[in-house]
């Protein structure tokens, strides 16, 4: 029997004891309908983890990610409507109620949001490639990229220019630094990798992101569960920065691997295989690629655009600044937006903090009002808006430099936005299986089943494993945050014996390192879920698949996750944390030099390999 046809038949078992499954425990009518998660969660036990794990298993079997999420939403549509009726009715209620969870993430604001931003920067680059900038940019950092080793910091480094969030670095870096990867047969793999390495991890830490919001009212509100006084939500976060050991390992590690040029695991094989085929693209890989697009000097242009550009016989050269002024039209009015739509949130009364009145907040100095804005920022809006007003000029410049009519310009844009019809419903589907994940109580049961009483020095270790399983199984830094910043503060503080007012040094410390684990904790598991929103567009971004994105980097993310979790056991017995980050970094070069495999770097100008 083929491969292929094994594979089918393993993963329609998989289906059919997926749905088959609530039947065999007598799930049908065990709950009321309209139940709570936590009631869910108590009747359902371990069955609340089908729909993640059924999505999981037939994404790695079929490597067909949309077909995988779609039954992953349809299994959970099928358990909750098993829950609140009966066998005949489910069978309706299954198909009718996953189509809800479709509607009802696209109604969402913010997904709504984050759709029209993924389309008009798609938009965006597709305008900015046209006018040669993409090439220009892609020309100049080839001009001192003299290696993979160099492309790759390049990459890097911009991962740290784009900082105020994880979408926009997703979606600008991958697509900019494509063709200089190529160049030096750095594989698409090793692309996406990087550029989900310096997305979250970096808007997570960052003093001034679209993520310092929802941190900061995470935080606040488990401050005031606990009962701690005298303490800002704004300092634990500042103090938890040092203790984010995935975050910042996870930067270093990049840094590290591309100066060592080393690999391991499936990155290994597929840097191996980019390097001596030039295929820097896994051979049949399922990826989103532009086949009704063709290069002219090395320009995309739109099909429908071939007369135009037929008759004109003009030749667009590369320009750097057709790159550098819309991106920098993107950045800059994102950081005024961000101000300025938060200010007006809280002058309206809808300030994320509600002890801050609009008097108060007039009264801020420059660096706190910037701090507070930020905070009540709608992000996926802002970045919407300074995309659409990056495009605005872009078209502007195509057409006073004579590349473009408006007619062709406006063309090139809708092009743009097609392009990322594929990703967006990918992001549509991994929604509408984190929001039945959540009506399942999924995290509910998690963290019942992963909390226990376990000396003081191991909990930060803990919550750190349980912040990434409950982010891996959800696809969601943010809703991991959300449930257990609450329950791990007032936590942490019991353990170190606080009972109210303003607990003492140690006790505050202890209450940092343990708020870390979760802020860390729910970006590993963010990094490496194939139904992460994050890692999909830096899958998209790169121009890899998905599926080959996740088998590539989890290896990494583990790798990297063991190491933090001995970083947590090192400081729980109250050693230094500067002293612990040097440490965790010499043992991932360890890793590299022991298990990691030098890999060749290919010189385009001789067109050889060099060991």
């Amino acid at each position: 029997m083929e491969k292929s046809k094994m594979v089918d038949i393993i993963a329609l078992i998989v289906v059919i004891v997926a749905f088959a499954i609530p039947l065999a425990t007598g799930l049908v009518g065990a709950a009321p309908e309209g139940g709570s998660a936590a009631e869910y969660a108590q009747i359902l036990g371990v069955w609340t983890l089908i729909p993640p794990i059924l999505a999981l298993i037939l994404a790695f079997l079929t490597r067909n990610v949309i077909l995988s999420l779609f039954l992953g939403v349809l299994s959970g549509a099928w358990m909750l409507a098993l829950l609140g009726g009966d066998i005949i009715g489910a069978i309706g209620g299954a198909f009718f109620g996953s189509t809800e969870y479709f509607i009802g993430t696209l109604a969402d604001r913010w997904n709504a949001g984050i759709i029209m931003q993924v389309l008009v920067i798609g938009a965006l680059i597709a305008l900015i490639t046209r006018m040669g900038g993409m090439r220009a940019v892609a020309e100049a950092v080839a001009k001192r990229a003299k290696g993979p080793r160099t492309a790759q910091l390049a990459t890097w480094v911009m991962g740290f220019i784009i900082f105020f969030d994880d979408y926009a670095n997703a979606l600008i870096v991958g697509p900019i630094m494509r063709p200089v990867c190529d160049k030096f047969r750095i594989s698409r793999e090793r692309l996406s990798y990087i550029v989900d390495s310096t997305a979250a991890p970096i808007a997570g830490i960052f003093v001034i992101s679209t993520w310092i919001g929802t941190e900061l009212v995470n935080i606040n509100e488990g401050l005031a569960i606990a009962g701690i006084t005298g303490v800002s939500a704004y300092s634990i976060f500042i103090d938890t920065i040092p203790y984010r050991f995935y975050n910042i390992l996870a930067l270093f590690f990049v840094f590290a691997s591309a100066m060592l040029l080393r690999e391991y695991g499936p990155m290994l094989t597929a840097e191996l295989r980019s390097r001596n085929t030039g295929a820097t693209l896994r051979p049949d890989s399922e990826v989103e690629t532009d086949d009704d697009m063709v290069l002219q000097d090395d320009t995309v242009i739109p099909e429908e655009d071939h007369a135009v550009v037929k008759q004109s016989k003009k030749v667009v050269k590369a320009n750097i600044w057709n790159a550098i002024i819309p991106v920098g039209v993107l950045i800059v009015s994102a950081l005024i937006l961000f101000y300025t739509n938060g200010a007006s949130a809280i002058m309206a009364g809808a300030g994320i903090n509600p002890d801050l009145t609009p008097e108060m907040f007039l009264q801020l100095g420059f660096f706190d009002a910037v701090r507070e804005a930020y905070s009540a920022s709608d992000a996926s809006i802002v970045l919407f808006q300074a995309a659409l007003l990056a495009c605005i000029v872009a078209i502007i410049m195509g057409f006073v430099q004579k590349i473009f009519t408006l007619k062709v310009g406006i063309e090139t844009w809708a092009h743009g936005m097609k392009s990322m019809l594929f990703v967006c419903i990918i992001l549509i589907l991994a929604w509408s299986i984190g929001s039945i994940i959540g009506d399942l109580g999924t995290a509910h049961y998690l963290v019942g089943a992963l909390s226990e009483s376990l000396p003081m020095w191991i909990v930060p270790a803990l919550i750190f494993i349980v912040a990434g399983v409950i982010s891996f199984a959800t696809g969601t830094a943010y809703g991991t945050m959300a449930i257990l910043l609450p329950l791990v503060i007032p936590l942490a503080a019991a353990i170190a014996g606080f009972s109210s007012g303003t607990p003492d040094p140690e006790m505050y410390s202890y209450i940092v390192i343990c708020s870390s684990g979760v802020l860390t904790g729910a970006i590993f598991g963010d990094h490496c879920s194939p139904i992460s929103d994050t890692t999909i567009l830096s899958a998209m971004g790169a121009g890899c698949s998905l599926i080959d994105h996740v088998d590539t980097q989890i290896w990494y993310a583990l790798t990297i996750a063991a190491v933090v979790v001995v970083g947590y056991i090192i400081v729980g017995f109250g050693m230094n944390v500067w002293i612990t980050l040097l440490i965790t970094m010499a043992i991932l070069v360890g890793v590299l030099l022991a298990i990691g495999r030098k890999v060749p770097t290919w010189k385009p100008d001789e067109e050889k390999l060099v060991e």
